[in-house]
């Protein structure tokens, strides 16, 4: 296993376990999350309050489907299973469970990640925890019908 695949397990294992300290010796103290809203701060100390409060208040633990690494890069594909406990995406907490279809990107430098991009699929969580009501599928001739 390369480094910045074993770095991204570890990351992982940092969320999945809540112990944050353990970040100093897995992404750099300028760590950059692109994947994060824009108001969050860079560094390590943002990337940490983020796994924290993914652990502590969305209950979020990864189920890695596939990760493929080559050089300073990792991508993962996974499902982030959660719970709707805030009402941080403007309606109030559900409660709920959900399954959020996500892709990941890290990349490592001298030993510690230092940049992160992630996709997710949060239609489908407003979707799942009951915050919006899914569309209808359109009529398409020969293919589906309402």
């Amino acid at each position: 296993m390369i480094t910045v695949e074993k770095l991204a397990w570890d990351v992982l294992d940092v969320l999945h376990t809540g112990e944050i300290a353990r970040l100093d010796a897995l992404v750099s103290e300028d760590f950059a999350d692109h994947g994060a809203p824009p108001w969050v701060p860079r560094g390590r100390a943002a990337y940490g309050a983020t796994l924290r409060w993914l652990h502590d208040t969305l209950k979020i633990r990864y189920e890695v489907h596939e990760i493929v690494a080559k050089d300073d890069m990792v991508a993962i594909r996974a499902t982030a299973h959660g719970v709707h406990n805030t009402d941080h995406l403007g309606f109030p907490a559900t409660g709920k469970p959900y399954a959020m279809p996500t892709m990941h990107l890290y990349r490592e430098r001298d030993g510690l990640l230092v940049e992160h991009w992630g996709v997710r699929d949060e239609l489908s969580v407003l979707w799942q925890v009951g915050a919006l009501t899914p569309p209808a599928p359109p009529a398409i001739d020969g293919i589906l019908t309402a």
